[in-house]
């Protein structure tokens, strides 16, 4: 797939989560990002810049409609996924992250961060979850 093959007409999933054709690279992952409605859109856009910005050589992929990042060898450390009133931020080794994201997860290891349109991020603070999450041993379906 390259971006002139993403798909123009995107279906909306419950919550507004893109339907997106699973798939490795940055296009399946951009594909996600531009289908994000409204502010969720907005979020997405940040959050992939961010993960760019801190981990320059991140592998991507879009999995069960949701976007992935992780590094080759090492495993999948984020994901993100839209939600009626929140985008989720999976950290797949969060429970290893100093501070812990705020959620927790039935999977003892993962943790989350669900991104409220009017909340404020806290960019050093995401920064910093990214350095650590991709530095960790993640998710082994990589």
């Amino acid at each position: 797939m390259t971006t002139d093959d993403a798909p123009s007409e995107v279906k909306l999933l419950s919550g507004g989560n893109p339907q997106i054709a699973k798939g490795d690279g940055d296009e399946y992952v951009e594909a996600y990002v531009r289908a994000m409605p409204d502010w969720k859109g907005e979020i997405g856009r940040h959050l992939d810049d961010l993960v760019a910005e801190v981990v320059p050589d991140v592998r991507k992929a879009v999995r069960w409609n949701s976007p992935f990042h992780g590094m080759a060898g090492n495993g999948w450390f984020l994901s993100l996924h839209c939600f009626t009133k929140y985008v989720k931020v999976t950290w797949l080794n969060g429970a290893q992250l100093d501070p812990l994201p705020p959620e927790d997860s039935k999977d003892p290891r993962v943790r989350s961060s669900n991104i409220r349109q009017d909340d404020e991020l806290d960019d050093n603070q995401l920064r910093d979850w990214i350095r650590q999450a991709a530095a960790l041993p993640g998710d082994e379906l990589f």
